[in-house]
């Protein structure tokens, strides 16, 4: 008989329209929980290690006193896995430095701002360089996140400017795996400033590098028409206190970038 080797255009589209359906019927499943049992539920994100590991504790400590019923379910990823994993309905929310823009069925807020930090061990020559520069940084082998020099992220763009080509030797998806190796002597260290813990990093000198590199502004992702449950809401705004329900909602509108615009103008987002 005849063997299927492919989809076909039409049969893409119609996957794509069941795709949407099925999160139409989850969305409508969540809205019956929603007024049956407000107080309990789920809430999926997806979200790199470091805002997992560095951020998010105080954020889970006082949503849980408030809702202790409530699931949270966390799911570590790339950038790239982040916008697949939330537009295909896998999580809820995703938190991601790179706006999603290619993304059309997906809502972007900005929540937080960071910095970046060079990291070495006690004792090394960088820790004397008093302001560090670009070209002191590019005598040495850096170990970065996986996409921290990838064309026109703020490393690459940084270095490019002053005509240096670095050497790359370690790259990794997870800040304290980053600081394993740099301890181990495989590369200076660029990861988020909040990925350094004063208390367990003794042992490593960090180094501010925002008057090096762009300040960075991460977002809270989610599919455009997806039900927002109450506890999702409140959540959201425990992590970042400027997005309301209100700026949620008007974000969801279709008007949402010119609405979100004027609600947000005067907003000076927290810096990490």
């Amino acid at each position: 008989g005849r063997q299927i080797t492919r989809v076909t255009a039409a049969g893409e589209a119609v996957i794509e329209q069941a795709d949407r359906v099925l999160i139409e019927i989850e969305s409508l499943r969540r809205a019956a929980r929603e007024f049956s049992d407000p107080g309990s539920g789920d809430i999926s994100m997806a979200m790199t290690h470091t805002v997992a590991r560095y951020a998010f504790p105080p954020i889970v400590q006082a949503f849980s006193q408030r809702y202790p019923r409530v699931k949270i379910h966390f799911h570590l990823a790339t950038p790239s896995q982040i916008a697949d994993q939330v537009s295909k309905g896998t999580v809820n929310f995703g938190i991601a430095t790179e706006v999603m823009t290619y993304f059309e069925d997906l809502i972007s807020l900005p929540c937080y701002r960071w910095r970046r930090a060079v990291l070495v061990p006690a004792g090394h020559p960088l820790s004397q360089e008093n302001p560090l520069t670009l070209a002191a940084l590019a005598r040495y082998p850096l170990a970065t996140y996986t996409f921290g020099f990838d064309p026109g992220a703020p490393l690459d763009t940084a270095f490019r400017s002053e005509g240096l080509s670095p050497e790359v030797s370690f790259t990794a998806t997870d800040a304290d795996v980053i600081k394993t190796y740099v301890r181990l002597g495989h590369g200076v260290g660029i990861v988020a400033a909040l990925a350094y813990d004063k208390t367990l990093d003794t042992d490593l000198h960090c180094i501010d590098a925002s008057h090096l590199f762009e300040v960075s502004t991460a977002h809270i992702v989610f599919r455009r028409g997806s039900f927002i449950r109450q506890h999702m809401y409140d959540f959201l705004n425990i992590f970042a206190p400027h997005l309301t329900e209100e700026v949620i909602r008007s974000a969801q509108s279709p008007k949402g970038k010119a609405n979100l615009a004027a609600l947000l103008e005067n907003t000076e987002l927290p810096l990490y």
